[in-house]
């Protein structure tokens, strides 16, 4: 489909407004209805997008979800009970998600949902999910400067994300550095943490451009780059819109070896989709790759693409954080079912029952990971890959040891996000803040 401008900027300004750090969305404390009964189907929602503009990464998502719910059962479940995704295309827009997330909750009663790849979407359903008090397993890259005490994150964040991606490509290739976005929440939030990272590391900053979320025209953007001459491009364009830009880079007549593009979102299945020439010799910043060499990888690659969800034939780093969030929920709801009981379970304590809970290298296909015991984020170990010709990336560098979330990075006087919430340096807890 494509998007509204109308909309879109609804929608961004909404989604913009919700990001102000400190803003509070109350409570309808025990809104979760159901009950769990043992043996019975567990119903979760899978909230992405099937459709329209950003469908390249989120049908993956969709896909490796099942794929990942289909192990679990096989395997006996959580418990004995089966997990039963309720699967919602929304669709590539943001009231589809929010009106869907409503429906998910109160009509099918789902004790979590899994979903979103776009920040703008996670702040359209946020207020949704904390008002019920169900549970967000959001399994992408993000900016930060949130705190809530209803979202598990699987993906990195800004500090595990570009951190190390800019002062690679400035050493590499040059101090002189180009800016592109989609105009959205994330790329300009986390383009705030790129900027200090670029200063860092010496960098000067040319330009900053942002296109609206779904175009595919970057021909003045273009022209700006050519006028300005950077040594590199920092790409926080998504979806469709970063086939195109790809695209359109290589057809002006660029050359990714001169003049490469660091992206924080093109990975092998956006490559897959663009052709593998406009791909080739540009940077990525993931703690996945479809390339990484251990068993479990190996397993999870073979076992995905030989199965009936593995049609687009490639892995992708945020497929890899669905896939770990489901079995992060599994050992989260068996946590939470040998303290409280079966029938005693409820989306709160399972997102309580998340705290610490560590997939071992044997599980996830990215190596171990586990979920941060007062942020609710994930300790992930940063790698930065170059796209070969043939579409798969090379790791050119990798971080030594994990690297904790640190979802205020950039905001240590805003305070520290805890599990009871926002802890502001005179001490005082704020929770719930989007």
């Amino acid at each position: 489909m494509k998007f509204s401008r109308r909309k879109f900027l609804k929608t961004s300004a909404m989604a913009g407004a919700l990001a102000a750090p400190g803003i509070w969305i109350p409570k309808s404390r025990g809104a979760w209805g159901a009950t769990l009964t043992e043996g019975k189907p567990i119903k979760v929602g899978v909230l992405f997008s099937l459709t329209g503009g950003l469908a390249v990464p989120e049908e993956d998502s969709t896909l490796v979800m099942q794929y990942a719910i289909d192990e679990i059962n096989a395997a006996g479940g959580i418990a004995g009970s089966p997990i039963e995704p309720v699967i919602i295309d929304a669709k590539s827009d943001f009231s589809v998600y929010s009106e869907k997330a409503r429906e998910l909750i109160l009509r099918d009663q789902v004790i979590s949902i899994f979903g979103c790849y776009t920040s703008a979407s996670r702040k359209a359903i946020l207020p949704i999910v904390m008002q019920r008090d169900n549970l967000l397993f959001y399994p992408t890259c993000y900016e930060g400067a949130e705190c809530t005490q209803n979202t598990v994150c699987t993906g990195p964040l800004a500090n595990q994300h570009s951190k190390d991606l800019i002062p690679y490509m400035v050493e590499n290739f040059g101090k002189r550095v180009f800016f592109v976005g989609s105009n959205y929440v994330w790329p300009k939030e986390l383009n705030k943490n790129a900027k200090i990272w670029l200063e860092n590391a010496g960098g000067e900053l040319l330009g900053e451009e942002y296109i609206p979320l779904g175009d595919s025209e970057f021909g003045p953007v273009l022209n700006k780059i050519r006028e300005a001459q950077p040594d590199f491009i920092f790409s926080t364009v998504v979806g469709a819109s970063d086939i195109a830009f790809h695209r359109q880079f290589k057809q002006a007549g660029f050359d990714a070896e001169k003049m490469p593009i660091a992206s924080l979102t093109t990975g092998e299945i956006e490559t897959k989709a663009m052709g593998a020439e406009y791909g080739a010799g540009h940077f990525l910043s993931a703690p996945y790759f479809m390339a990484l060499d251990n068993p479990t990888n190996e397993k999870f690659v073979d076992g995905f693409l030989s199965s009936p969800y593995g049609k687009n034939g490639v892995t992708h780093y945020n497929m890899s954080e669905t896939y770990n969030s489901a079995y992060v929920f599994k050992a989260a709801m068996e946590k939470a079912i040998a303290e409280h009981g079966f029938e005693e379970v409820t989306p709160a304590r399972v997102r309580d029952a998340c705290a610490g809970v560590k997939l071992s290298a044997d599980i996830s296909p990215e190596g171990e990971t586990w979920v941060d015991e007062d942020n609710f984020n994930t300790w992930l170990v940063p790698k930065i890959g170059i796209c070969q010709s043939d579409g798969s990336f090379k790791i050119v560098k990798q971080a030594d040891a994990h690297v904790a979330p640190d979802p205020y990075s950039i905001y240590p006087d805003i305070g520290t996000c805890k599990a009871n919430g926002l802890v502001a340096p005179d001490g005082t807890v704020r929770t719930d803040v989007i």
